[in-house]
């Protein structure tokens, strides 16, 4: 099999195809239909003609967090806070971006009046996360506080366009600070459609981190060190993904957050818990069939991802045909449909 560098899933993209903005309606976004010999321009909304009566669509239903921040230290130099997880009632683990940083013990006085405290690095004492005490529940203090947090190549400030649309119409479990970007495209006319030809669904959860965005910096993917995100799969879902294989239906996940899930839990057995699964060509799928994603950024992980799961050839050449056509990339663009590749 060959050796895959990171510099493989490299491409040129022009800047004016990274969209800035949401599709005027979710469904309306483009469709690459990407399971045969030859791609297929669709639009969205024309998903639930492209799965049968019995196909099992998997969702993450985790919910973004107005995760971002802003603040000062007692010297006045302000800083940004990324809040990565909640861990306690009041603590927190969050990324900071600071001209200096301070010492453990530094009160920070955050934008809307509460103060963060420093109890020092995450997950240990060279962790490359920060540990805070805020002086009150953390979610209630970013609901009233915080900003959508968009991701880096979204060049605008957060506004109350991105508090409804950087979040699927199906959130229910706060916790992610990027939003399962392959899910925004569905709306409640897509997902009756879906219902009524007879596709059932389930849900999973995923807390996206901001890893999701970090680059791979090293060329030899074995010495990559993934991100650990926390995931879920219910009993419900265990359930449903049962009776879609005894029906002969196929396990469809809607984004590469509920590939990672499932396929973690394949693995491992557990439920629930952390994984830092990286999932690189040559790895074995056992569950998921289909996979919808949206367009991911050169050098990424996703891009290993979907990769791993279509065919490399065949996932760079439809990137081609997106360039081409004219697609729109990354979070708030359009979407792809894909296959598992035969072993």
């Amino acid at each position: 099999m060959r050796h895959f560098s990171t510099s493989d899933f490299d491409f040129e993209l022009p800047p004016e195809l990274i969209a800035q903005h949401p599709a005027p309606e979710r469904s309306a976004s483009r469709l690459l239909d990407g399971r045969g010999p030859d791609p297929i321009d669709r639009i969205f909304r024309e998903l639930p003609t492209l799965l049968d009566p019995g196909d099992l669509l998997v969702f993450n239903d985790t919910q973004v967090l107005k995760a971002r921040l802003f603040g000062e230290k007692p010297s006045g130099g302000k800083l940004e806070l990324l809040v990565e997880r909640v861990i306690g009632e009041r603590e927190v683990v969050a990324h900071m971006k600071v001209s200096k940083k301070p010492p453990v013990g530094t009160r920070l006085s955050m934008q809307g009046g509460f103060t963060a405290t420093l109890l020092g690095r995450w997950p240990d004492d060279d962790g490359p996360l920060f540990r805070l005490a805020f002086d009150d529940e953390p979610h209630a203090l970013m609901a009233r506080h915080g900003h959508v947090p968009l991701p880096p190549y979204i060049e605008h400030a957060d506004s109350a366009e991105d508090e409804t649309r950087y979040q699927t119409v199906f959130a229910r479990r706060p916790g992610a600070v990027a939003a399962p970007t392959a899910a925004l495209h569905f709306d409640d006319a897509v997902l009756g459609a879906l219902a009524a030809r007879g596709i059932e669904r389930a849900a999973v959860t995923l807390h996206v981190g901001a890893g999701t965005f970090q680059p791979v910096k090293t060329e030899d993917l074995a010495a990559h060190r993934m991100h650990s995100e926390w995931y879920e799969v219910p009993e419900a879902t265990q359930q449903a993904i049962d009776r879609a294989r005894a029906r002969g239906g196929r396990i469809v996940a809607v984004g590469t957050t509920t590939v990672r899930t499932l396929e973690s839990w394949a693995r491992s057995g557990a439920a629930s818990g952390d994984t830092d699964i990286f999932i690189t060509p040559g790895f074995e799928f056992r569950l998921v069939d289909l996979m919808l994603t949206n367009f991911h950024l050169p050098r990424s992980t996703l891009m290993m991802l979907i990769s791993a799961f279509a065919g490399y050839e065949p996932v760079m050449a439809l990137y081609r045909h997106a360039i081409a056509q004219r697609y729109r990339f990354f979070s708030y663009g359009d979407a792809m449909l894909l296959a598992r590749a035969s072993s």
